[in-house]
């Protein structure tokens, strides 16, 4: 990985988008219909794009929002659909075409007053919020690109279950939508935004005191009050910032947000590893500005622009993604109580810290293919007390064991830090470090490698027999893994496991290139040899 000069640096006046072209570029431009490049391509995280390479238009949004009218109303769901939005220049565009199609369609929504953002955790909040008591199911739309750049924008659906559409649900959309883009869009119902904000469907509605007040069942606020420690918040321009003082005048809190700054070319941000802006919470060059005031703090904490991330930054500096995932995961099993059959998810290119911790406190590991989706179920019915992916996304139950959100909520991670820290006296950071003392201290890391677009499709398609190799870095094979052993669904690569390190392969959607995830608990030298001997492994394995 090459860091640029830029890197953790204030982002430089000629590098910063300009808003007024990319909006223009929304309007004006359009997909390419035999140009998959520039078509609607639902992803693990919905469709993302930029109106800039003709992938996120105007065009997009009339057909993804026509797309999910129809399919809601052939799945039957009848209630409201709750529509939120980031903070990316193209989000404000395009939650007026989607409100313009929803209520030609006749879509009973909920939006935030006057137009204002909604985090994505805070749909999920309210997706199952109504579906509690109610027979007419709800579901949700969220305008967003994550942590994308900010000339990017995106756009995801929930189903009733509050989550990730599973692929059943999004391929439909998805082939729907480039229908219509084909058809030039004309099968698509809009009004004007006129009548559409004044339809009788059309409701404005605030979501951030019923999600504030819901907090007490999930976190212990009063722990956190009572500790008074002082809490630092950066809110890195994203939708939740307008949370953080109902959060703490409701619950008493020693809070202070460094930064309030809503500003869509996030000119504030210091600028990603690559030299570009990137609201990446995760990344030690995107959290500089926090980072530098981390002694100011107790404990200090970021989120990406719609809120399903989280950074945590303790006396020690950033959390690692899997660190802090250990450390939350051991505080709530072992203090909320919960059934002792209730287990922890993961992502299999997770930590397998968090599998040796979990076998001393007597929890299961459920280990899933990449992408939250996949923690949907589990969560619903109270099965998963925890379910989190080393891309610092995570999600629990609330105190008393029932489900609060099917989608990563970075509110409640960035208050569970301030929770542990307030109860045990221990920051997470401290905490992991006990941890690694029990059982090793593992060394991750991930890394690319190049591949052709047809060895990409052959890393997707591998059995286990195709691997040959009876040995990695010194040890022998335990597993050699192309489904997910937690659910039996396939992982769209490899994984190849020892008693102390593994490796996963997977081809990245994007570009010419596969994704290694390697770890050791052993030292940085065997986690050097994993990589090496990792690429040969799949470059034997997938020649036909």
């Amino acid at each position: 990985m090459n860091v640029s000069e830029l890197a953790g640096r204030a982002a430089p006046e000629d590098i910063l988008v300009s808003v007024p072209k990319l909006v223009s570029a929304y309007y004006t431009d359009s997909p390419d219909p035999k140009d998959p490049r520039t078509l609607v391509s639902f992803g693990t995280s919905g469709h993302r794009g930029s109106s800039f390479r003709r992938s996120f238009n105007e065009a997009h949004i009339l057909a993804v929002c026509q797309a999910v009218a129809e399919i809601r109303r052939e799945n039957g769901v009848s209630g409201p659909l709750f529509l939120g939005m980031d903070t990316h220049a193209l989000s404000e565009p395009a939650i007026r075409t989607a409100v313009e199609v929803l209520a030609a369609n006749g879509v009973e929504i909920f939006v935030q007053n006057d137009f204002g953002f909604t985090p994505t955790p805070v749909i999920s909040h309210a997706i199952l919020g109504w579906n509690r008591d109610r027979s007419s199911l709800a579901d949700g739309i969220v305008i967003t690109p994550s942590h994308n750049p900010p000339e990017d924008g995106g756009i995801k659906y929930d189903p009733p279950t509050g989550g990730p559409a599973p692929p059943e649900i999004t391929s439909r959309i998805q082939a729907r939508a480039n229908a219509l883009i084909a058809g030039e869009n004309r099968d698509v119902r809009r009004i004007p935004l006129s009548r559409a904000v004044s339809a009788p469907t059309t409701r404005f509605m605030d979501y951030v005191q019923p999600y504030v007040y819901d907090l007490r069942n999930i976190i212990d606020m009063k722990a956190i009050a009572a500790a008074k420690i002082r809490i630092g918040v950066d809110s890195m321009g994203g939708s939740g910032a307008a949370f953080w003082s109902p959060i703490a005048d409701m619950y008493g809190l020693d809070l202070h947000v460094v930064n309030s700054r809503a500003d869509p070319t996030f000119s504030f941000m210091s600028v990603d590893w690559d030299g570009r802006i990137r609201m990446d919470c995760s990344s030690p060059y995107a959290m500089a500005g926090l980072l530098s005031s981390k002694d100011m703090y107790a404990i200090s904490f970021g989120n990406d622009t719609d809120y399903d991330r989280h950074g945590i930054v303790t006396d020690e500096g950033l959390m690692d993604p899997n660190a802090y995932l250990a450390s939350a995961a051991e505080y709530l099993m072992l203090r909320r109580g919960w059934r002792d059959d209730v287990r922890i998810g993961k992502t299999l290119v997770s930590s397998s810290i968090i599998d040796r911790m979990a076998g001393a406190i007597g929890r299961k590991v459920c280990e899933v293919p990449v992408g939250f989706k996949w923690f949907v179920d589990g969560l619903m019915d109270g099965s998963f007390g925890f379910a989190g992916e080393e891309s610092a996304g995570a999600s629990f139950l609330r105190r008393d064991g029932a489900v609060w959100t099917t989608d990563k909520d970075g509110f409640i991670m960035d208050l569970l830090a301030a929770e542990i820290l307030a109860v045990t006296g221990v920051s997470p950071s401290r905490a992991y470090h006990g941890m690694t003392a029990r059982f090793g201290k593992p060394f991750y890391k991930r890394m690319d490698a190049p591949a052709t677009p047809e060895e990409k499709m052959l890393l997707k398609k591998l059995s286990p027999a195709d691997v040959k190799a009876k040995d990695l870095a010194g040890e022998p094979i335990t597993a050699r893994l192309t489904k997910a052993p937690g659910n039996g669904q396939p992982i769209d690569g490899l994984k190849v496991v020892t008693e102390n390190g593994w490796f996963a392969a997977r081809p990245s959607g994007t570009e010419d290139v596969y994704k290694i995830y390697a770890e050791s608990f052993r030292d940085a030298d065997h986690l050097a040899r994993i990589q090496e001997e990792a690429q040969a492994i799949v470059s034997e394995a997938i020649k036909k």
